[in-house]
C-alpha cells in the first residue's frame, strides 16, 4: 500500500538551535499518528513543516495526491500547496481564533471553505453549513451568529466543521484540546474520534496530553530536543515505554 504521507529526514534549525532533526515516518490511509513531547521538544515545528507553514532546511514531505500520485509538497508551487490545504488537507489550530474568521458568521466560516473549492449555490452552501454545524453539535439556530458569541469549546467545534466540510483526507491537529476545561475536552475528543472513524480520516495530532493520543492515535512518536526518541503502536509505547524520557513522561502522568 502506498503511504498517504511519507515524511523523509525532515530537519529544521533556528540558527544554532535544532527545531527538529532527521524525522522520518510513513502515514497510511485511515491511520492516526500522535506526536508527543514537552514544550520545546520540536513537535510543533515538525507539524508546521509537514503542513507547509514552515519550509524545512532539509528533507521531503511526500503526499499521495489524487491526480498526480506521490508529490513532494516542499517543492510544490505555492498555488498548488494552497489548493491542497483547501481540499485534501486541513489544519486544526490549538486556539480556534487562529483558524476562524471571527467577524464572519458560523455558517459563513464553513461556507468560505466550500466557496474556496468552487461552490457557488448559496442554498446548497448554507444547507451544508447547517448540516456540519449539527455534526459538531452546534444548533442550527446559531448559523448566523458570529464565533465571538460562542464558548471556547464551541469555537473549536466550529473550526473542525470549517476544516472537514470539504472532505479532506489528512488533518493536522495542533493541541486540539489545549486550553479547554476537562469536561469540554472529553466532549471534543469523543466528537473527534467519531469523525475520524466515520470519515476514514488520516490525522497527525501533536499534543502534550497522553490521554489524547491514547484515545485517538494508532501509532505514537515521542520527541525530545528535536529528535524522535521512541515510536511504535500507541498502547505499546505507553504501556511499556523503552526510552528513559518516555518512561518519565508516562510516570509523570501516573503521579498526577
Amino acid at each position: 500500500m502506498t503511504p498517504l504521507l511519507s515524511v523523509q529526514d525532515i530537519t529544521k534549525r533556528y540558527g544554532a538551535q535544532i527545531g527538529c532533526a532527521d524525522v522520518s515516518f510513513d502515514l497510511y490511509p485511515g491511520e492516526v499518528m500522535g506526536i508527543v513531547g514537552e514544550s520545546g521538544s520540536g513537535k510543533s515545528t515538525l507539524l508546521n513543516c509537514m503542513a507547509g507553514h514552515l519550509v524545512p532546511d532539509a528533507g521531503k514531505v511526500v503526499f499521495d495526491t489524487r491526480g498526480h500520485g506521490p508529490r513532494d509538497t516542499v517543492t510544490m508551487s505555492e498555488p498548488e500547496r494552497r489548493m491542497l490545504s483547501r481540499t485534501d488537507w486541513a489544519f486544526v489550530h490549538q486556539h480556534a481564533r487562529d483558524g476562524l474568521r471571527m467577524g464572519v458568521s458560523a455558517g459563513g466560516n464553513v461556507g468560505e471553505r466550500l466557496m474556496a473549492v468552487g461552490a457557488r449555490h448559496y442554498g446548497e452552501i448554507r444547507g451544508m453549513a447547517v448540516d456540519w454545524l449539527d455534526r459538531v453539535e452546534i444548533a442550527a439556530c446559531r448559523v448566523d451568529d458570529r464565533p465571538t458569541t460562542f464558548s471556547g469549546g464551541m469555537q473549536q467545534r466550529l473550526q473542525i466543521a470549517r476544516n472537514l466540510v470539504t472532505g479532506p483526507r489528512l488533518v493536522f491537529m495542533d493541541e486540539p484540546t489545549g486550553g479547554l476545561d476537562v469536561s469540554v475536552q472529553a466532549r471534543l475528543l469523543d466528537l473527534l474520534r467519531g469523525l475520524v472513524r466515520d470519515m476514514g480520516l488520516s490525522a497527525i495530532i501533536v499534543t502534550h496530553d497522553l490521554a489524547v493520543v491514547r484515545l485517538l492515535a494508532d501509532r505514537l512518536m515521542v520527541m525530545k530536543d528535536g529528535h524522535v526518541v521512541e515510536a511504535g503502536l500507541t498502547d505499546r509505547v505507553l504501556d511499556d515505554p523503552q526510552h528513559a524520557y518516555t518512561q518519565l513522561l508516562v510516570s509523570s502522568v501516573l503521579q498526577v
